[in-house]
């Protein structure tokens, strides 16, 4: 049986609030604003979040299982080991603004044109993924995991460190720069000079 949201909160800023040892109220939270709060390894399982924005927020390692985020923006927030993949997948929308995301797991998710802007997006899993159309702006994907990943019309043109197969993966009118095209070689082992 499915939990029935108790309250709807509207237009609410959470300041400084820890909810790594207390947990964020079962509600829907709709056009608010969490700046600087604590959810590290806490439990956001099952919320629904509608147009809200984390400012220098910590989610690491929260429970996000069943969790909505809808026209969501996370900014400067530190999201490591985020399991976004057991997240309610439904009209599912976030923008990402210098965010450490790394070790993310976004297995088998759509995010076609996701927004990553500045983030470090180290040890990501995107195996599986629909990322067409996203946009991975001045970001480090440094062991980032693209495994039978869709990335047509991708922007990888200011992303560093990034290490993909285009074999095992879709890239067809992907961008990418002249400086970084080793990143599609590194399977070969090739040594490129200038």
């Amino acid at each position: 049986m499915k939990n029935v949201v108790e309250k709807l909160i509207v237009d609410k800023t959470f300041m400084g609030e820890n909810f790594s040892s207390e947990r964020l109220p079962r509600a829907e939270y709709e056009n608010c604003i969490f700046e600087r709060c604590n959810f590290n390894k806490g439990y956001l399982d099952n919320q629904t979040f509608l147009e809200c924005e984390f400012i220098d927020c910590n989610l690491s390692n929260a429970n996000i299982v069943n969790t909505t985020f809808k026209e969501i923006t996370f900014s400067q927030c530190k999201l490591m080991g985020l399991a976004f993949n057991t997240c309610n997948p439904f009209l599912m929308q976030m923008y990402f603004a210098d965010c450490n995301l790394s070790f993310a797991n976004f297995v088998e998710m759509k995010l076609i044109g996701q927004q990553f802007k500045s983030c470090n997006l180290e040890e990501v899993d995107f195996s599986d993924c629909d990322l067409s159309n996203a946009k991975f702006l001045e970001c480090n994907l440094e062991r980032s995991i693209f495994s039978r990943t869709n990335l047509q019309k991708a922007d990888f043109s200011s992303a560093t460190n990034f290490s993909l197969d285009p074999e095992n993966n879709m890239v067809k009118e992907a961008v990418f720069s002249r400086e970084t095209l080793q990143g599609l070689l590194h399977k070969y082992k090739l040594n490129i000079v200038d």
